[in-house]
C-alpha cells in the first residue's frame, strides 16, 4: 500500500491549478453540457495536436456539421479540408466519418454512455472513451494521457509502464472522489510546470511531496 498522500496532493492541485488555463476538453465539458458528440469529435481532433489548434479547428468543423447525420453529408475530403492542419488530419477525417456511420447504424445517432461501447467505435482508445464519459456525460472514469501517466509515476504514486497500466492501477488505489478531475488537474500541471523534460520543480507546489522518480534535470 502506498504512503503517498493523494488527499494532500489533490487539495493543493484544486487550489493552485485554476490560475492556469483549463485544458480544452475540460472547458468544453462545462460549456457543452449534454453534448457528448462534440466532446468525442473534439477529443479525436486533439490527439497529437495542441489545444490552441484544436480550439480553432473544432468550432470550424461544428459550424458546418455538429451531428453524426450532418457529418455524413460531408465527404472525407471535405472533412479533411475543414480540420486541416490538425495532426494526421486525413486519418482523422476518415475516423470521424467512420465513427458517425457507426453511431447512426448501432446507436441511433447518439454517443453511448458506456465504456465498452465507446471503445468499440473506430479510433477510440481508453483515453478518449474515458474523457467522453467524464467530460461528455459527467460520469465516473479515469482518463489517463501522457501527463497523468508521467506525473503519477514521477510522484511515486504508481510504478507502471504504460498509460493503460496506470489507469488500471489508479482504478485500484485512487479514491473515487478524484476519478473525474484527476486528468484535468494533471494535464494543467503537466502543461505548465511538470514538463516531460526539465520540469519546473522550483515552481511546483507539490515539490515537497514528489519523489521525482526519473527526473534527471529540473529547473
Amino acid at each position: 500500500m502506498t504512503t503517498f498522500d493523494i488527499h494532500a496532493v489533490m487539495a493543493i492541485l484544486r487550489a493552485e491549478m485554476p490560475r492556469f488555463p483549463k485544458p480544452l476538453i475540460d472547458g468544453m465539458g462545462e460549456e457543452e453540457a449534454n453534448n457528448p458528440f462534440r466532446i468525442l469529435i473534439a477529443t479525436i481532433l486533439s490527439l497529437r495536436t495542441k489545444d490552441t489548434m484544436t480550439a480553432v479547428i473544432a468550432p470550424r468543423l461544428f459550424a458546418v456539421a455538429d451531428s453524426p447525420e450532418k457529418m455524413l453529408t460531408l465527404s472525407e475530403e471535405e472533412i479533411a479540408e475543414l480540420i486541416y492542419p490538425v495532426g494526421f488530419y486525413r486519418n482523422k477525417a476518415r475516423t470521424i466519418r467512420a465513427i458517425c456511420q457507426r453511431l447512426i447504424e448501432e446507436h441511433g445517432g447518439k454517443v453511448p454512455a458506456d465504456l465498452d461501447a465507446l471503445l468499440a467505435l473506430p479510433g477510440v482508445g481508453r483515453k478518449t472513451a474515458n474523457l467522453v464519459l467524464t467530460a461528455g456525460f459527467d460520469l465516473p472514469g479515469i482518463c489517463v494521457d501522457t501527463h497523468v501517466h508521467r506525473i503519477c509515476n514521477r510522484w511515486g504514486y504508481v510504478q507502471t509502464r504504460t498509460p493503460e497500466e496506470t489507469e488500471m492501477k489508479l482504478r485500484e488505489i485512487l479514491p473515487f472522489e478524484y476519478w473525474k478531475e484527476i486528468n484535468g488537474l494533471l494535464v494543467t500541471l503537466g502543461q505548465n510546470i511538470c514538463h516531460p523534460t526539465s520540469p519546473r520543480c522550483s515552481a511546483c507546489p507539490l515539490a515537497h511531496l514528489c519523489a521525482r522518480v526519473g527526473v534527471e534535470r529540473s529547473r
